[in-house]
């Protein structure tokens, strides 16, 4: 398979009333258990970087070029995103650096000052037909992925009209770095927003959302489902149980690789579970 554009997966995404899940990405074996466990299920996924994870690493160029390499050679279609990013300057290196979105993060500033910086980075983006995403969470500041925050339907509206925004993040009630799936969605304020709003909507911190809400969620309008810190827990699990089991092991070929192979199996339940939902849904 090549390179998939965004804006392509979506699409076929919509054309098919299901969602895309697209995964985290932190160091290449992150990058290399998400193809694998995509190809297990013969699923499309996309591969996320954070403006976070690009500081860890110093720069975007390294882990994007890998995560390139990684795509590029799978099975499956796969494309890359840039995620919540707050610097002008990573959202007009995107193309550059081989991805064909990105996530503005203006959430946490005010509504309008939300809606001036989002418009102002979508109309730069076209020049590069790239696939644009921006969150929206409540007027004031809070970002769609702090605990608490709602997003408004008549304010989703007008911000998509607004700003020309290609995807949407959404606050129903489901938060970044959860460990436990103990967050309930609000599926009455997802089916209003997508009532009016017509881009695809995104549900950001999925990993804290019980399986039976996020299947519900995709049935109601969710397009693309961000997943990330599941991810990281089953790699962290991985290492540190090959290491309790084989004290005195120093190749971290080992444990990185048994983390690896975590995450590629988290994303194969994570993708049969999306695909059986719907298939409940739609015998």
């Amino acid at each position: 398979m090549t390179l998939e554009r965004t804006a392509a997966l979506i699409d076929q995404a919509i054309a098919h009333d299901r969602p895309v899940a697209a995964f985290n990405v932190v160091q290449l074996e992150h990058a290399q258990g998400i193809v694998a466990g995509a190809e297990r299920v013969g699923q499309p996924v996309i591969l996320q970087l954070s403006e976070n994870t690009i500081g860890y690493h110093g720069g975007p160029r390294a882990i994007a070029r890998g995560m390139r390499e990684v795509a590029e050679s799978a099975g499956i279609p796969v494309a890359l995103h840039l995620d919540h990013l707050t610097r002008p300057e990573l959202c007009a290196r995107t193309a550059d650096l081989g991805f064909s979105s990105f996530m503005i993060d203006a959430a946490g500033l005010p509504y309008a000052q939300n809606v001036e910086v989002t418009a102002r980075t979508v109309a730069v983006a076209a020049a590069d037909r790239l696939w644009v995403e921006s969150e929206l969470g409540e007027v004031g500041g809070k970002g769609a992925h702090q605990s608490g925050a709602r997003t408004a339907p008549d304010e989703a509206a007008a911000f998509v009209e607004a700003t020309g925004i290609h995807g949407l993040a959404i606050a129903i009630g489901s938060s970044h770095a959860m460990r436990e799936k103990t967050a309930t969605l609000d599926l009455d304020l997802l089916a209003r927003i997508e009532a009016v709003v017509d881009v695809p909507l995104v549900l950001h911190g999925s990993s804290g959302v019980r399986d039976d809400d996020l299947v519900a969620a995709t049935r109601r309008g969710i397009r693309k489902v961000n997943i990330g810190t599941q991810l990281n827990d089953a790699f962290t699990g991985a290492v540190v149980s090959t290491i309790q089991q084989q004290p005195g092991v120093s190749d971290p070929r080992v444990f990185v690789g048994a983390g690896r192979t975590a995450i590629a199996d988290r994303v194969e339940r994570v993708l049969d579970l999306l695909a059986a939902g719907l298939r409940r849904e739609r015998p």
